[in-house]
């Protein structure tokens, strides 16, 4: 199986950073063909400057982003929780990497689209400093709702989440359990 770890978080040596390690090291130990991209790393203008009216010329870093989704099983999405969504730079990759034709496209006179990257998984691994409870109950999880059903689910993979919260506060054995956790989902390739 072909796993792709994309650490949404603008600075790689961040928890979320950590992570995104920790899964593809497991994942790679037990023979999975798995590779890691920061985001932080790739050279790319994140803002869709015409919308879909007209699509901007992919940089070479998003080109190989395509190919590396094309290729994979199973994609494995690492960010934090800012302001109820993603990072900046993870948004911005969204909106100029899963574009019409390329992740999905809509059918001519319908309101319906084809789900053009069907037959792939996903798990979302998020990080919140608040609790996990608040995010849910009194702000129904936007980031959760952004990412997984209205832009992974609507491109057609079938996805998994784990939430992490509370971490601001957490002891450092707290982090090492969360650390354990993400270590196993990696070695099942989950």
């Amino acid at each position: 199986m072909k796993i792709l770890v994309i650490n949404g978080h603008s600075n790689k040596n961040s928890l979320s950073g950590t992570l995104a390690e920790t899964y593809f090291k497991a994942s790679k130990e037990k023979g999975f063909q798995s590779k890691l991209i920061h985001l932080a790393d790739l050279k790319f203008d994140p803002v869709l400057h015409q919308g879909y009216k007209a699509i901007q010329e992919l940089e070479p870093d998003l080109k190989m982003m395509q190919q590396n989704i094309t290729e994979a099983d199973h994609v494995v999405f690492v960010s934090p929780v800012w302001w109820g969504g993603v990072p900046a730079l993870f948004k911005g990759f969204l909106d100029r990497t899963l574009l019409p034709g390329y992740a999905f496209k809509y059918r001519e006179g319908s309101a319906l689209w084809d789900k053009l990257l069907a037959g792939r998984t996903a798990r979302m691994i998020v990080l919140s400093d608040g609790p996990t409870w608040w995010n849910r109950f009194i702000m129904n999880d936007p980031l959760i709702n952004m990412l997984k059903k209205s832009t992974l689910e609507f491109c057609g993979f079938k996805v998994k989440v784990s939430k992490f919260g509370d971490i601001k506060t957490l002891k450092a054995e707290k982090i090492q359990k969360i650390i354990k956790e993400v270590e196993s989902l990696g070695q099942s390739g989950h």
